[in-house]
């Protein structure tokens, strides 16, 4: 069973490195959460190595403008790895007439690439980094266009896998809600974040080049969803702290307290061992 913290302080003797979840654990969409902040602060102060891993399909670049805009201090971390950079690996080396699905503000994921935007009819591939309005559409907006995408075996390349984020007290859909309709409908998806290998290792690689060395026992990461966070972390053999307030706290919690008992229930039905767990980072 995981044990209850009170302060990341209780455990940070025991680790040399964060990866650190961002939505969810340093901000909700709208603010970043204070005592969150406080405490990679504090935690590099005593002499650890922060790298926020994040599902984000913005090149780290963007993320930093992003965060410093709710109020994420430069000092709460040392690097940003995000599920942007290393899908832009992915998007180099595929078919450059893409379908791209997303906001305006997801343009910079396909800066400096050579790709071409152009209709579904014409795409030779998909690029999805979340939804061309998530306050308003759902994935199953997307099952027509993507069909026919499906039964040409256009491939889909998913920039977050994250199927919803907090924003504010709302839950809002992202990419990987796209994408799992577009498995459902029996096409190939081609996915770096969290919970998946790529993003884990260029998070570790961007830890070692600032400690100059890694044990991987003494590496912690931070994060509250279970299908990304807690399973990515968990198959690279890493320590787990969840946060349980995030975007599960539906499941075991009721005017913010938390039912231990149900707690308990939930992370065994998902198949989940994080060895430690706390409402909010602190």
């Amino acid at each position: 069973m995981a044990v209850r913290i009170n302060s990341f302080r209780d455990i940070a003797s025991r680790y040399d490195v964060v990866l650190c979840d961002v939505w969810g654990v340093l901000h909700n969409g709208v603010e970043a959460f204070k005592g969150a902040c406080e405490a990679l602060t504090e935690a590099r102060a005593r002499g650890l190595t922060v790298v926020l891993i994040t599902n984000s399909p913005r090149p780290h670049p963007g993320v930093i403008v992003q965060i410093r805009g709710l109020g994420v201090p430069d000092t709460a971390y040392d690097r940003i790895v995000t599920s942007g950079d290393v899908t832009r690996a992915l998007i180099s080396a595929g078919p450059k007439k893409i379908y791209f699905i997303g906001a305006e503000k997801d343009f910079p994921l396909l800066e400096g690439l050579g790709v071409s935007m152009v209709s579904s009819e014409e795409a030779e591939i998909i690029v999805c980094a979340g939804f061309f309005d998530d306050e308003t559409e759902t994935a199953d907006d997307y099952r027509a266009t993507l069909s026919g995408m499906a039964k040409r075996k256009v491939p889909f390349i998913c920039a977050n896998p994250d199927l919803v984020v907090e924003r504010g007290h709302k839950l809002i859909p992202c990419a990987g809600a796209i994408a799992k309709v577009y498995e459902e409908l029996g096409g190939e998806t081609r996915i770096s974040g969290k919970p998946y290998v790529p993003i884990y290792r260029a998070s570790l690689s961007e830890a070692k080049a600032v400690r100059g060395g890694l044990d991987l026992t003494r590496v912690i990461a931070v994060g509250d969803g279970m299908p990304t966070d807690v399973k990515g972390a968990q198959d690279f053999g890493l320590d787990i702290l969840y946060i349980s307030a995030g975007i599960h706290a539906a499941e075991y919690m009721a005017a913010e307290k938390t039912d231990e008992a149900k707690l308990t229930a939930f992370l065994k039905s998902e198949g989940a061992t994080p060895k430690w767990w706390m409402p909010r980072l602190a």
